[in-house]
């Protein structure tokens, strides 16, 4: 159980900052009550978790064999492609004069994010708290769906204690979420999405090479 706890909280807490679903809490918390966003933001990424888990024990059903495999060959790749992002990434230019009300830094995560939450405010009539919780919830969920993270906590649970990939995770996304809502523009602008990424496929890399030596 120790151990699905630390590989999943490692593996999410890495992997969801400065990701997309990071810059939308970052971007709501600059717009509204942060402790709606936040409340909204980590029980999505908690129903997540648990839905993903879920996901993963009914995988462990299949023969070990290929699970093992499949694990792997999803790690290796996710770290490839993670440290292959990375290499093509350039430092963001400063934008000069920058507001509050901007973004601090221009990556492509966060021009999503910020095209995501525009377009959701665009369609509330009024900031009510639970109408700021859905918001923030919705628009969680929705980008985590399908997410590496996602696939990734999957492919743990099916291997592993799933209480404790559980426990991990939710711990991981409540850590990110707390850095992005509390932190806001400040800290993402000191965030380099290039090095978090390429710490993420470090990581990966990683947990296939661990995978592999286990063996079956």
């Amino acid at each position: 159980m120790l151990t699905a706890f630390t590989a999943s909280l490692l593996l999410i807490t890495i992997s969801e900052l400065g990701d997309k679903t990071f810059f939308i809490a970052v971007v709501l918390a600059m717009r509204h009550a942060r402790r709606w966003v936040l409340a909204g933001v980590v029980s999505a990424l908690a129903a997540m978790t648990i839905l993903s888990v879920l996901m993963g024990q009914v995988v462990s059903f299949l023969p070990k064999a290929y699970l093992h495999y499949a694990e792997i060959a999803l790690f290796f790749g996710f770290g490839v492609k993670l440290l292959y992002d990375a290499s093509q990434m350039k430092a963001p230019a400063k934008a000069a004069n920058a507001n509050a009300s901007q973004l601090c830094t221009t990556s492509e995560a966060e021009e999503e994010a910020a095209a995501v939450v525009a377009k959701a405010e665009s369609r509330l009539k009024q900031a009510t708290p639970i109408a700021i919780y859905l918001e923030a919830f919705t628009l969680t969920f929705l980008a985590e769906w399908g997410d590496r993270t996602q696939i990734a906590t999957i492919a743990l649970a099916a291997s592993n204690n799933p209480i404790g990939v559980t426990i991990g995770a939710i711990l991981g996304h409540t850590i990110c979420a707390v850095i992005a809502v509390i932190g806001g523009c400040l800290i993402a602008g000191r965030i380099s999405e290039r090095m978090i990424v390429a710490l993420g496929g470090v990581l990966f890399l990683i947990f296939g090479t661990v995978a592999w030596w286990e063996g079956v």
